[in-house]
């Protein structure tokens, strides 16, 4: 795969409240990723940027919901969202701290 494309597969990490929850109870990690991404293609970007090791990894569509300015309706760009599972004893620290 393309070094250059995997960098550019994972958008942003996902932080709400389902996403932690999920994190604490199947150590799993919930990641923002392009549209087109595959599967093989979010293990590797994590794989090579967190240098952690990614048993499995889940996508979600998610569809834009369709709301209204004034007048008009608009709608927002749909999403997708990779859950990635970790091996055990992995982990992926957002602190900063490297």
């Amino acid at each position: 795969m393309n070094q250059n494309r995997l960098m550019t597969v994972l958008r942003a990490p996902v932080i709400s409240e389902k996403s932690t929850f999920v994190a604490e109870k199947n150590e799993q990690v919930v990641f923002e990723v392009l549209q087109d991404a595959t599967k093989p293609e979010v293990k590797a970007a994590v794989e090579l940027l967190f240098k952690v090791q990614v048993e499995s990894v889940q996508m979600l569509n998610r569809p834009g919901k369709v709301k209204r300015f004034g007048r008009t309706m608009g709608r927002r760009s749909d999403s997708r969202r990779a859950y990635v599972s970790l091996k055990p004893g992995q982990e992926i620290n957002f602190g900063g701290e490297a």
